[in-house]
């Protein structure tokens, strides 16, 4: 429950504009996350969740863009080992598969990982493509990936 609920709310945030946690309490319950403010605000924290500014003085929820790798790390580890199901390769395209609406929060990750030889990538709902420069690098880039997830297939 817990791990589903922390994938819904990591999906509202990435696609919709939170400004409080009122606001996020009520999307959840749409999802069928029946949950407290409390609870909220724990997984906010866990999951490294902050506040950062747009359209001038407005403020929103947002996975957090760490400083450093090792933080990086640590942000996104969570996100990468609790949402991808499955990670392969085809020439130089790469395909994460997610668990449902979680690609886009996991493809936010792995650009932010600044993996060398990922040129890019795409996320729908629960497939991300990645396209790579050589495809000689493939195995090592996935393993990149798996390490900082602690994934094991």
């Amino acid at each position: 429950m817990k791990i589903s609920r922390q994938e819904a709310l990591i999906q509202i945030i990435t696609e919709t504009n939170v400004e409080t946690q009122e606001e996020l309490q009520k999307l959840l319950r749409e999802k069928g996350f029946n949950t407290t403010q409390a609870t909220i605000s724990r997984d906010i924290k866990e999951l490294k969740i902050e506040k950062i500014s747009y359209n001038g003085n407005r403020h929103k929820y947002a996975v957090r863009v760490a400083s450093n790798n090792n933080e990086n790390n640590e942000s996104y580890k969570h996100i990468l080992g609790n949402g991808i199901t499955s990670i392969d390769y085809a020439n130089n395209i790469i395909v994460v598969k997610t668990v449902s609406g979680m690609a886009m929060a996991a493809a936010a990750a792995i650009d932010n990982l600044d993996i060398k030889g990922i040129m890019g990538c795409i996320a729908g709902d629960d497939t991300i493509f990645l396209a790579i420069k050589d495809s000689n690098l493939a195995e090592e880039i996935i393993g990149e990936i798996k390490n900082v997830a602690k994934y094991a297939y």
